[in-house]
This record gives structure tokens, sequence and C-alpha cells, in this order.
């Protein structure tokens, strides 16, 4: 059996494509710790950080693997391979 990831997302409030990620995260079933980095400027900075320095938002960590923005999260959807991150069996609803 295995266990589920700690999916981190930052993001902001009016931001379509976070909302996008939020959407296919939820369809998978997936729990998602959101942090909203325009309500907190040191959130932002953790955020600069953990990814290198992007600025935009979502920037999206599985564990501690950066995957990076919505864009990033859906090719890795298409492929197979966010299922394989998030320790998900392949019956799982996907976008595309």
């Amino acid at each position: 059996m295995s266990t589920a990831p700690n999916v981190v997302m930052y993001s902001t409030a009016f931001c379509g494509f976070c909302q996008r990620a939020r959407g296919l995260l939820e369809r998978k079933g997936v729990d998602i710790q959101e942090i909203k980095v325009d309500e907190d400027a040191g959130e932002r900075e953790k955020m600069l950080k953990r990814s290198g320095g992007r600025r935009t938002v979502p920037q999206i960590f599985i564990d501690e693997r950066h995957v990076g923005g919505y864009d990033e999260l859906a090719a890795l959807d298409r492929t197979g391979e966010l299922d394989k991150l998030l320790n998900l069996k392949n019956d799982v609803k996907t976008e595309g």
C-alpha cells in the first residue's frame, strides 16, 4: 500500500492556471496544501527560494520535487508520469 505524497501549490486569489491545476489534482482525489502568496509576502519568498526564482503561480511541489506550473503538471498528466508521482493507479480520470 502506498502513501499519499505531500502536494503543495503556491497560488494567488485570481489565477486561472491555479484553478486549472487545483481542478486537475482534485479530480485525482489529491489533497492539496494551497499557500496563497498574495496574502503573505513571507510565503512568496519561500516559493521563490524553493522554485529556483520562479515568480509565476502556480508553483507546484509533490513531496520535495518541484513540478513547476500548470503547463508542466498537465504535461506530466498526459504522459502518465503524474499518476506515478502521486502513487495513483491508472484508472484515475485525467485531463486532456
